[in-house]
This record gives C-alpha cells, structure tokens and sequence, in this order.
C-alpha cells in the first residue's frame, strides 16, 4: 500500500507485498512488450520476403512482356507472309488454268 510521508515529499512504500506485485504486474507488460517486439520483427521479415517476391514477379512479367511483344510481332509477319504467298498461290492458279483454257 502507499501512502503519503508526512513532511518528506512524494510516496512511500509501506509494503514489502506491494513492491513484489509491482514487480510482478512490470515483468508481465515487460514480457508482453518483448512479444509484441518480436511478432513485429516477424512481421517486418515477412513483409520484407514479400517486397522481394513483388520485385521478382515485376521482373519476371516484364520479361514475359517483352517475349509476348517479340512473339506477336513475329506473328504478324508470319501472317503477312502466309497472306503474300497465298495471293501468289491463288495468281499461280489462276495463270495454270487460264494457260490450260486456251490450249483447249
């Protein structure tokens, strides 16, 4: 219990049990604030393994992209290509028949 002296200032303990409550009740909010001080750190180590996941992902999909963008345009090529021939094809034929037509 405390109380307060009489012509000294501030309080006295009068209590040897007090004074061991009290140190009881400051270890617990010291062991409780230690815990919080590591599930925080366990936090910041995970958010920081997370960052790094993010930036290689970023990595990886930019890298994808600019394969994705080298493979259309290498797409439209073949395409244009295949649209070349088949006109030269569909000339071809057309030659072929009309040369067979008049030989008849």
């Amino acid at each position: 219990m405390l109380r307060q002296a009489g012509h000294y200032e501030g309080w006295v303990m009068t209590d040897s049990s007090t004074v061991e409550q009290v140190t009881r009740r400051l270890t617990h909010a010291l062991d409780l604030l230690d815990a919080a001080v590591e599930r925080r750190v366990e936090t910041d180590r995970g958010r920081a393994v997370l960052v790094e996941q993010v930036h290689t992902l970023d990595a990886d999909r930019s890298k994808l992209a600019a394969e994705l963008d080298a493979q259309t345009a290498k797409t439209r090529k073949l395409e244009t290509a295949n649209r070349d021939i088949a006109a030269r094809l569909d000339a071809a034929m057309e030659n072929i028949r009309l040369v067979l037509e008049s030989q008849d």
